[in-house]
């Protein structure tokens, strides 16, 4: 085990009231979404990618660029298009006729937070493109490899795929995402502040950032040493069993699902300031990181309802 992951779970007070800042300037920023804001650094610090899936105007891309902002980190934004082509996303290698061989020129994935704007509208060539990149934080380009930058987040924005121009991504491409959340429209408060308030891009473009490269490293460190007993393990292992036989399911959750539900549970604890997994934190991140995974069968209902029905029926030892 290295070093690096021996290191304490526990922040220091100084990472505690940076996170505890950053989280608040998230939501000063994106009204009324705290428990969406709070799985969105979930998904940050647990080394993940973020999948946020709902209708046009609802605040998809106004979380991204707040987080963006608050974190400090590079950014880029790409918008998929049913044009949009691997070259656009990844980067190219051009012949320089002065040097007389080929030069890459890096694309729009190497920064550390890159939006993939409604990802469904472009096809699935195109949307492989980042599997790579999302999976191993490198791109392969005419068989040369390139690191990309650290910490590297995707989040990616897409519309229901009963919307006109979009495809579905395939489920290799839903297994690189850590969670999936959907916004919805903002309760009445948050809409009348929305209303009156000012224009979130120019607050965004005013926002400070209150965490740095360097702090989101360290959190990810501590995420992976905060514990999880072998009860809490157990419990996870269930419930990835009972997904494999539960009624109206044709595919359950893999083991790298399972991996993916305990980092985030060791995330949502490290959050809550707690240096151990509690069965708290799996239930509040079961359907956000389950139910993109889950294959229903025919007229089975979606994967949110399905996993909803598999966290009942697997009860706590």
């Amino acid at each position: 085990m290295s070093a690096a992951i021996q290191e304490p779970a526990m922040l220091t007070e100084r990472d505690q009231e940076a996170l505890t800042a950053a989280q608040a300037q998230v939501n000063r920023l994106v009204l009324g979404k705290a428990r969406e804001v709070r799985l969105a650094f979930v998904a940050l610090l647990s080394d993940g990618h973020l999948l946020i899936e709902d209708l046009p105007g609802l605040g998809k891309t106004t979380l991204a660029h707040a987080l963006a902002a608050t974190l400090g980190l590079g950014f880029q934004r790409v918008q998929f298009t049913s044009d949009l082509l691997p070259s656009d996303i990844v980067g190219v290698s051009i012949y320089d006729t002065q040097g007389r061989g080929f030069e890459f020129h890096p694309g729009p994935v190497f920064t550390n937070v890159l939006l993939a704007d409604e990802i469904n509208r472009a096809p699935p060539r195109t949307q492989s493109a980042l599997l790579e990149a999302m999976a191993e934080h490198q791109v392969t380009v005419d068989g040369t490899t390139h690191r990309l930058p650290e910490p590297f987040f995707v989040i990616a924005t897409q519309n229901p795929v009963d919307l006109s121009g979009t495809y579905p991504l395939p489920d290799s491409q839903l297994d690189r995402f850590l969670l999936r959340l959907t916004l919805g429209y903002p309760d009445e408060a948050a809409e009348r502040a929305l209303l009156a308030g000012e224009d979130r891009r120019g607050l965004i473009a005013q926002a400070l950032p209150a965490l740095g490269a360097e702090d989101v490293m360290r959190l990810r460190r501590a995420v992976l040493a905060t514990h999880a007993s072998e009860a809490l393990v157990g419990y996870v292992q269930a419930l990835l069993g009972r997904s494999r036989h539960a009624p109206g399911v044709r595919m359950g959750l893999s083991p790298r699902a399972g991996i993916a539900l305990l980092r985030a549970a060791r995330a949502h604890a490290l959050l809550h300031a707690r240096d151990h997994v509690l069965p708290e934190d799996v239930q509040a991140l079961f359907v956000p990181v389950a139910a993109h995974r889950l294959v229903p069968e025919n007229d089975a209902g979606d994967g949110a309802t399905l996993a909803e029905a598999i966290l009942r029926d697997v009860a706590v030892d």
